[in-house]
Parts: structure tokens; C-alpha cells; sequence
């Protein structure tokens, strides 16, 4: 026993000393490399040699835009009412001018763009509105008198004219091809500071349901627009217009990089409409329509929260007449899917009065198609 506890001893000292060896003249093979990290493939981009040139400067785009862009300066004559007491001849004569009278004048500021060298320019209807007298300047210096040629207050847009020669008239853009991440610049006269020119880009497209307009269908942009921008132009890089800058989200009353434009498309439409007749003529279903939810959707037995509920028909009204009832679902106008409440207003619009076109609600889990005269759509007050 004691001779095999030996030849352990030895052959464990022997093995250490091999082992420390080997350690200090090959320490590769007592400590291997770690294995080598993985690789992580990557695509890379064929397009990067052959990338888009870097745009410097849009000086080229504002100087093309810029003399179309107007500075719009309105008064009018605003009735203040008195107390009782101040209107007594023995008071007011007593207290002389120093009373002062009823009426004020107020002024406003704006902005609008050319868009006819025969005088027509376009504006935010919220610019020129109960205004008693127009004054437009141009980017030349020159200025002139405006007269009201037709306002369409469901969309904020109005057409002024002026009588001056040689316009610089803006060229529109096919906002079809306008991308969210496209670069635009904003020309307007910010806080009244002069006719200004602001970068960002577009962030989004068809904006709707804001609760601004009765008909919305808004470029979201963050190029900075401040109060006095209304009306003013929203160009692509190329100079060409693709809205008119109408409204902000601010608590602040300042530019917080959320600004909305009509586009241009909308522009043309409801522009050829008040020069011709001076006014907007749509068509009209006569119903008060609500969204559908998830949780209506699956009362309804409907496949997807889509189409606009009939939560109310007008006694009378086109609706009424062919039939519509509260608690249908519509589905589709004239062959165009509705998406939502607000998609709805704008096709019934895009019809022309006593029109009949043809509509498919979902009634009683099934579809139903009828055929419906349209009326012409009244004016309502907006407060």
C-alpha cells in the first residue's frame, strides 16, 4: 500500500511539472482562444455611391414663390356696448369725447397667395371675414385695395381680388405625389414682422376629425407657422404650392412644430367654384352620422370598425326620402368605400344637388343598397 502511495506521489508530481511546462512555453494549448464572435450581416444599400445630391440652399424654391406670397391687412368696425348710465345725453355731455363712441375699428393681419395674374388671390376665409376693408402689399411694394369675391367658411377659404398688372401667379403642385419626410417651406408674414420663409417637412397626410373645419382633409407639417402665416403658401422644394397654411396646435399661441395646410388639390376645387358663382354649392344627405367603434362594429355583427353610423335623419331630408334609418351603417357612396364620419361629409360633398347616387348600408347584418337623391347642402353658422 504504501508503495503504490508512492508511485502516485510521483507520477502527480511529474504531471504537474509536465503540465506547468507546457503552460509557460505553449500557453495556446492550455488556454484555447475563445471562439470568434458572430457576425452580424448587415444589407447594405446599392443606392450610397450613387446618393441624392445634398441640397445647400432652397434659395432658388423661395425666390420662384415668394413674390406670390401677399401680406393682408384688414379692418372693421367693431360696436362696443355701453352701460345705461354712459349713454344719458347729461353724462356724455358732461364727460364730452373723453367717453369715446360705440364703434371701434379693429384690424386683423394675414397672408394670401396669387394664384391668377388677373388679380384672384386665395386666403384663409377666418383673414378676411366680416372685414369692412382689404389691403393687400406685395413683395414688390406695391399695394392695392381688395375686394371679396366669395368665401367658403366649411373649409376656411376665400377669394379676394385686386386690380394691378403684371402678378407674379404661383404655380400649383399635384399633391398626389407629395410623400410624408418631403421638405417644405412655409411663406407668410408671421406676427407681423414681414413676409418670412420657414423649413420643415411634411409629417402627415389627410389629416381629418380636428374638429377646425367642417371639411378636412389637412397636410400636417412642422415647418414653423406662427399667427399672420394663415393664408400663406406651403411650397415643395421645386416652388410650387402645395397648400395654404391655415391653422396650428399651440397652448401657447406659438409654433410647437404642429401646423396644418389645405392642400392644393382642395384649393383648385373650391377656388374655381367662388370665382364662377361666388359661392360653394355641395351636396347634402340630410343625417347625423357618428363613428364606428370596435365595440359598435361587434354589435353590429360588422367584420371591421369601418363606415359611418346613421345615429340621426333630417325629417324631409334626402335620407329620409330614400329611405336611410337611424342605426344603419354606411358603407359605401357611389361605389367609394367610407372609411369614417368625416370621409362621408366629403364625398356626399363632391356631389352636385339633386344628384342620385347610389349607397350600400349594412342593415340587420346584411347589405343593402338604395338609390338616393341628394339635396343641396344649407349654410349652417359655425361658433
Amino acid at each position: 500500500m504504501k508503495k503504490l502511495w508512492l508511485i502516485f506521489a510521483q507520477t502527480t508530481t511529474a504531471g504537474l511539472a509536465v503540465w506547468f511546462l507546457v503552460a509557460l512555453l505553449r500557453p495556446d494549448l492550455v488556454h484555447p482562444p475563445a471562439p470568434p464572435a458572430p457576425v452580424v450581416m448587415v444589407q447594405q444599400s446599392h443606392t450610397e455611391a450613387a446618393s441624392a445630391p445634398v441640397v445647400s440652399s432652397y434659395s432658388p424654391a423661395a425666390k420662384r414663390a415668394m413674390p406670390s406670397v401677399v401680406n393682408i391687412y384688414t379692418a372693421k368696425e367693431v360696436k362696443t356696448q355701453l352701460p345705461p348710465l354712459f349713454k344719458d345725453p347729461r353724462f356724455r355731455r358732461f364727460l364730452g369725447d373723453r367717453l369715446g363712441g360705440e364703434e371701434q375699428r379693429a384690424s386683423s393681419l394675414g397672408s394670401g397667395v396669387i394664384v391668377s395674374n388677373q388679380g384672384y388671390i386665395i386666403t384663409n376665409n377666418h383673414v378676411v371675414e366680416s372685414a369692412d376693408e382689404i389691403e393687400v402689399a406685395l413683395s414688390d411694394g406695391r399695394t392695392a385695395s381688395a375686394k371679396l369675391i366669395g368665401a367658403d367658411p366649411d373649409t376656411d377659404l376665400a377669394v379676394i381680388k385686386i386690380e394691378l398688372d403684371h402678378l407674379p401667379a404661383i404655380t400649383f403642385a399635384d399633391t398626389s405625389k407629395a410623400e410624408i419626410g418631403d421638405v417644405v417651406l412655409a411663406i407668410g408674414n408671421p406676427f407681423g414682422v414681414g413676409q418670412t420663409v420657414t423649413m420643415g417637412i411634411v409629417s402627415a397626410l389627410g389629416r381629418s376629425e380636428l374638429g377646425i373645419n367642417t371639411f378636412e382633409n389637412f397636410i400636417q407639417t412642422d415647418a414653423p407657422i406662427n399667427p399672420g402665416n394663415s393664408g400663406g403658401a406651403l411650397i415643395n422644394t421645386k416652388g410650387d404650392l402645395i397648400g395654404i397654411n391655415t391653422a396650428i396646435y399651440s397652448k401657447t399661441g406659438g409654433s410647437l412644430g404642429i401646423g396644418f395646410a389645405i392642400p392644393a388639390s382642395t384649393i383648385r376645387q373650391i377656388m374655381d367654384a367662388l370665382i364662377k358663382d361666388g359661392s360653394v354649392t355641395r351636396g347634402w344627405l340630410g343625417v347625423e352620422m357618428q363613428e364606428v367603434t370596435l365595440e359598435l362594429a361587434a354589435s353590429f355583427n360588422l367584420k371591421e370598425a369601418g363606415g359611418a353610423l346613421i345615429a340621426g335623419v333630417v325629417r324631409g331630408g334626402p335620407a329620409d326620402r330614400a329611405g336611410l334609418k337611424p342605426g344603419d351603417v354606411l358603407l359605401k357612396i357611389g361605389g367609394a368605400e367610407v372609411q369614417n364620419a368625416s370621409a362621408m361629409l366629403n364625398l356626399i360633398a363632391a356631389f352636385k344637388p339633386d344628384e342620385e347616387v347610389e349607397m350600400q348600408v349594412f342593415r340587420k347584418g346584411k347589405p343593402v343598397l338604395l338609390p338616393v337623391k341628394l339635396g343641396k347642402r344649407p349654410k349652417f353658422n359655425r361658433r
